[in-house]
């Protein structure tokens, strides 16, 4: 492939990626939304990461395993009620490597 194809692939991914996240910043900008519409804007994080993590949890292999093997699922369960009693980012990280970390040292 010649230098001009990939300069022309390289700034066409880059306009594919920064154009649609743009868009709705500077339509949204000047305007308020909805008290409803912000309200559902507020849970579009959590959705999506419950979307990314939920099928490593729970589907390691490809197929749903909820037995004691499936290291990371029974360390999701405390660090999960940490992040929900705790509600601290950086503690629930902490909690969750540590507990991978002694559940691999110890089984």
């Amino acid at each position: 492939m010649d230098q001009q194809t990939i300069l022309f692939t390289l700034f066409g991914m880059m306009a594919v990626t920064y154009i649609p996240r743009m868009l709705p910043a500077i339509a949204l900008s000047s305007r308020d939304l909805p008290p409803i519409v912000a309200k559902w804007l507020s849970y579009v994080p959590t959705a999506v990461l419950s979307a990314l993590l939920a099928p490593s949890l729970l589907a390691p292999e490809g197929v749903i395993d909820l037995t004691f093997s499936n290291l990371y699922f029974w360390v999701a369960v405390p660090t999960f009620a940490v992040a929900i009693f705790t509600r601290n980012f950086f503690g629930t990280v902490a909690v969750g490597m540590g507990l991978v970390a002694a559940a691999r040292y110890f089984l």
